[in-house]
C-alpha cells in the first residue's frame, strides 16, 4: 500500500500494477515555455517545471514496477473545426487569434522534451480539461482492465483535477501525487489539494512521490 491521506492507497491493500496506470497530464510546452499559452496569460511557468524532475522518477518507477504510462495534451485542431463559437471568442478575448497556440499543428503542443515519452506509453489528445470528454481514454483503459489512476501534471486545479473527477465518477480508484502536480496560483493549488481529501476523500487519496515511489520500488523488486 502507498502510505497516503485520508486512507492509504488503495483502499484495500491491493496495488496490482496491471491494474494501474501513472496519468501525466499536460506537460506541452504551451503550458511549461516561457512564450507559450500560460506565460502568455501571465501566468510564471517555472512552477511546472519545477516538477519535471520528480515527474521523471515517478515515470521511472512506474515503468519499472510494470504500470502503464498514460501522457495527456490538450489542443484543438489545426482547423478549428471542433471549436464553438464561445470558444472561439474565449481565444480571442484571451489574445490568440492568429497564433498557433493550443492547436495540435503547432510545435507548442508538443509533450517537453524532459519528459520521456516511449513507443509503449499511451497518449492522448483533448480539447476540453477533462481527459475523458470527447476522448477514448475511458475505451483504452477498460480495455486493458485498468482500475486504479495516479495523477501528476499540470494544472492541479484546471485539467488535472477535472480529469480526476471524472475518473471518480466512472468509479476508477484514484491517487493524486501532491508534488507531481503544479499549477501558476499557488492558492489554487493548494486549494485542489485540499479538495481531494474533503468528505473522507471524495476524490480518492493524496500522497507524496516519495510514498509512491517507495511502494513501486518494492513491487519493482518482487518483479526481478
Amino acid at each position: 500500500m502507498i502510505k497516503a491521506t485520508p486512507f492509504d492507497f488503495p483502499y484495500d491493500g491491493r496495488l496490482v500494477p496491471q491494474d494501474t496506470a501513472l496519468l501525466v497530464i499536460d506537460l506541452q510546452a504551451d503550458f511549461l515555455s516561457p512564450t507559450g499559452y500560460f506565460a502568455r496569460k501571465g501566468y510564471d511557468p517555472s512552477p511546472l517545471r519545477a516538477i519535471l524532475p520528480t515527474v521523471n522518477r515517478l515515470i521511472a518507477a512506474a515503468r519499472a514496477a510494470g504500470l502503464a504510462i498514460v501522457h495527456t495534451r490538450q489542443g484543438y485542431r489545426a482547423d478549428m473545426a471542433d471549436m464553438t463559437a464561445y470558444e472561439r471568442w474565449r481565444r480571442k478575448q484571451a489574445g490568440l487569434d492568429g497564433t498557433d497556440i493550443l492547436l495540435r499543428s503547432s510545435p507548442g503542443f508538443q509533450i517537453v522534451a524532459d519528459i520521456e515519452v516511449r513507443p509503449e506509453d499511451i497518449i492522448v489528445d483533448k480539447t476540453c480539461n477533462g481527459a475523458f470528454t470527447y476522448t477514448d481514454l475511458e475505451l483504452v483503459l477498460r480495455a486493458r482492465g485498468i482500475t486504479h489512476l495516479m495523477f501528476t501534471g499540470c494544472t492541479t486545479d484546471v485539467c488535472v483535477h477535472t480529469t480526476l473527477r471524472e475518473a471518480c465518477d466512472r468509479n476508477f480508484q484514484c491517487l493524486t501525487i501532491a508534488d507531481a502536480c503544479a499549477s501558476g496560483d499557488g492558492r489554487a493549488h493548494e486549494a485542489a489539494l485540499h479538495m481531494v481529501t474533503v468528505e473522507d476523500g471524495v476524490f480518492g487519496a493524496l500522497a507524496s512521490s516519495e510514498a509512491v515511489i517507495a511502494a513501486l520500488s518494492r513491487i519493482a523488486e518482487e518483479r526481478d
